[in-house]
């Protein structure tokens, strides 16, 4: 056997590298719009915002705005448990702009979406839960 015919398996087109190329953009924009819209959520509800880009303290402010308690972090490392805590998470958070169970839903599935909607979006902090006034949107 040849070098060239083992070499060849690794060869790839140009179309290859474009194609990653525009992968990679589409992977960064993906990034920039969840990390922005989670920035925005964390400011609105008077949390620093660099937190966003922090993991595991970001968990924690997002615990933290939907009213958990810390210790909540630590359940998110048992399997199965992790599942319930991060939807319960979600719908918390939800709610803490005056949003519904749907909205968290839709947190929790699909943060690329509902994250720089939440962030970008004129939904008010109300508090913990949402217990606070009531103003802005809901959904």
């Amino acid at each position: 056997m040849t070098v060239d015919t083992l070499l060849l398996p690794l060869q790839s087109s140009a179309g290859d590298a474009v194609a990653g190329l525009f992968a990679l953009l589409f992977a960064l924009v993906v990034l920039v719009a969840v990390v922005g819209g989670m920035w925005l959520t964390f400011s609105k509800a008077g949390e620093p915002g660099w937190a966003a880009i922090v993991p595991i303290y970001n968990v924690y402010v997002m615990l933290k705005i939907g009213g958990n308690e810390w210790w909540w972090l630590l359940l998110l490392f048992v399997p199965l448990v992790n599942v319930f805590v991060t939807v319960k998470m979600s719908i918390d958070v939800a709610k803490s702009f005056g949003c519904g169970v749907l909205f968290g839903i839709g947190l929790w599935l699909l943060p690329v979406v509902f994250f720089p909607v939440l962030g970008f979006g004129d939904y008010d902090y109300r508090g913990p839960g949402g217990s606070g006034p009531s103003s802005g949107q809901s959904f």
